[in-house]
C-alpha cells in the first residue's frame, strides 16, 4: 500500500519511484549561506514521522564551519521542528539509491515560524505584500563556472578541458560551439533536471572562459528560490560525473567577469490579477516608478545579502559585465536596474546588483524588501539614465565590512527581514570576515614579503 505522504508528493517525484523500492529520504534545510543541511534516513522511518528535529545552531555555521556568536541568547543549541513540505519533493538522481529530497519549513517548540531560517525569511517578507493585495512574480539567471577539479586552493582555478582537447575560451558569449565543448555536462543537466520536475527556460554561453547561465520560467518567489537551491547541487553533481567542478562563486577566474544572479520582478494585483507595473492602456504606472526608488533608497543596505562573501566584491569592477551603480534605464545593461523590452503584461524590473554566490531565499527576499519598502513609502526614482552607467559615482559599499555597516543601521530594512534575523546574519558574516582578514595572500608574499 502507498504511504499517505506519497500521494501527496509533485508528479515527477511520483514518476521518479514509480515500480522502484524507494530507499531513502533526504530531509533538508538551507542555513544562511544556502548550503543543504539536515538528515538523511531510510523512507521506512520517514513514513512514520511527521516531524524532525534540528538544533538551531544550524544558522550560527559559517561558510568554514566555525560558529558565530549567537545575539540572541545564550549557545545552547535547542531543537527546532522541522515539518516536511511535500510540495518540494524531488527526486536525487545522481544517487546509487532510490532517494528523494524534501524541504521542510523551520519552526521553534511553540510553533512559531524560525526567524534566522532564510525560507521563513523570504516568506515573511511575501506576507508583507499579500497584506497590501499583492502577489510578486520573480524570474531568477542563474550564472556559473564549469572550472578543472582543483584539489590544491593554493593553486588558481582554470577553464576544464573541452571535448576537442582545449581548455575553454573566454569572450565567446552565446557561443553555440562553446557550449557543446562540454555537452555532456549539459547533458547531464538536462536529465537530472527532467528527473527533478524542473524546467529550463535556456541555457547559453556567457563571457567568461567555461562561464554558463541558465534561465528559469517566471514564477512565485518561494517555488524559485527552492528550484534555485536544488538546481546548485543537481549542476554541481552533473560536473562531478563528467570530471570537472561547477562553482558559484561570484568571481572564481582572475581576469574573467564574475556570475550574477539577475532578478527579473513583477507585481500582481491579487484581486485582479494585473500587472500593477501596468495601467489599463499599457503605460508605465506609478508604482513602477516607485518599486524602482526603493531599489535605489535600500539596495545598498541589502548588498551584504547580495554579495554575501569578501570574493562577492570582486565582481564590482567597472566595465566588467557587472553594474556597480543604481542607476536605471530601459535596456540597457550598464545600469544596476535594467527595464528589459516586454509586453506591458509582463513589465519588469531587473536587479542586475545579486551575486550567484547568495542564498536564493536571502537574495530575493532582499530585492523584494527594497522594492515593497519603495512602493509603501511612494517615492520617485532618479531620472532615467540614458547613457553609460559603467560612469556613475560608486553608490554600493565594496567591502563586506561595509556592506554590513549599512546593513544594520537600515531600520525600515531590519523591520521587513526580521531585526533577529539582521543580528545572526551579522554575527555569521562578521566571524566570516575576521577569518579571512588572519589569511595572508599570495599577493602579499609576492609583494611585500621582501619589498617592504
Amino acid at each position: 500500500m502507498t504511504p499517505d505522504w506519497l500521494k501527496q508528493i509533485p508528479q515527477a517525484a511520483q514518476d521518479y519511484i514509480a515500480g522502484r523500492r524507494l530507499d531513502e529520504v533526504e530531509c533538508i534545510v538551507a542555513d544562511i549561506a544556502g548550503v543543504a543541511r539536515g538528515k538523511a534516513m531510510p523512507a521506512s522511518k520517514f513514513a512514520r514521522q511527521d516531524k524532525f528535529y534540528l538544533p538551531n545552531s544550524i544558522f550560527l555555521q559559517t561558510i568554514t564551519g566555525e560558529w558565530a556568536d549567537n545575539p540572541t541568547g545564550a549557545f545552547t543549541e535547542p531543537d527546532m521542528i522541522l515539518v516536511p513540505d511535500y510540495s518540494t519533493t524531488t527526486a536525487a538522481p545522481w544517487s546509487a539509491d532510490c532517494t528523494l529530497q524534501v524541504i521542510h519549513d523551520v519552526f521553534d517548540q511553540q510553533g512559531a515560524p524560525v526567524p534566522m531560517a532564510p525560507r521563513n525569511v523570504l516568506k515573511r517578507v511575501l506576507s508583507l505584500y499579500e497584506a497590501q493585495g499583492w502577489r510578486p512574480i520573480v524570474a531568477p539567471e542563474m550564472e556559473f563556472f564549469l572550472v578543472a577539479r582543483n584539489v590544491d586552493p593554493n593553486q588558481p582555478i582554470i577553464p576544464p578541458m573541452g571535448r576537442s582537447g582545449r581548455r575553454a575560451a573566454a569572450k565567446q558569449a552565446y557561443s553555440l560551439s562553446a557550449v557543446d565543448e562540454y555537452g555532456k555536462v549539459i547533458d547531464d543537466i538536462y536529465d537530472f533536471a527532467e528527473a527533478q520536475g524542473f524546467e529550463i527556460d535556456g541555457i547559453l554561453q556567457e563571457g567568461g572562459a567555461g562561464q554558463i547561465e541558465i534561465n528559469l520560467n517566471h514564477g512565485d518567489p518561494v517555488r524559485l528560490a527552492d528550484e534555485i537551491f536544488f538546481f546548485k547541487r543537481l549542476i554541481r553533481e552533473a560536473a562531478l560525473r563528467e570530471d570537472c567542478f561547477a562553482t558559484f562563486m561570484a568571481k572564481p577566474i582572475e581576469g574573467e567577469p564574475g556570475s550574477a544572479m539577475h532578478i527579473h520582478h513583477s507585481i500582481i494585483d491579487i484581486a485582479t490579477g494585473r500587472n500593477i507595473f501596468s495601467d489599463e492602456q499599457g503605460r508605465e504606472t506609478p508604482a513602477f516608478l516607485n518599486f524602482i526608488a526603493g531599489m535605489q533608497a535600500h539596495l545598498p543596505a541589502v548588498i551584504a545579502l547580495l554579495a554575501p562573501y569578501v570574493n562577492s566584491y570582486r565582481r564590482y569592477v567597472p566595465d566588467f559585465a557587472a553594474p556597480i551603480n543604481l542607476e536605471w534605464g530601459r535596456d540597457n545593461r550598464t545600469t544596476g536596474l535594467r527595464v528589459p523590452v516586454s509586453s506591458p503584461e509582463s513589465r519588469r524590473v531587473e536587479n542586475r546588483l545579486a551575486g550567484m554566490d547568495c542564498n536564493p531565499y536571502l537574495g530575493l527576499a532582499a530585492s523584494l524588501a527594497c522594492g515593497y519598502l519603495g512602493l509603501v513609502e511612494g517615492s520617485d526614482p532618479r531620472p532615467e539614465c540614458l547613457g553609460d552607467a559603467y560612469m556613475s559615482e560608486d553608490e554600493l559599499p565594496l567591502t563586506l565590512g561595509d556592506a554590513l555597516d549599512i546593513m544594520v543601521e537600515s531600520e525600515p530594512i531590519g523591520e521587513v527581514l526580521g531585526k533577529e534575523f539582521v543580528a545572526v546574519y551579522e554575527s555569521v558574516k562578521r566571524n566570516e570576515y575576521k577569518e579571512f582578514l588572519q589569511v595572508i595572500s599570495p599577493w602579499e608574499r609576492e609583494h611585500l614579503l621582501l619589498n617592504v
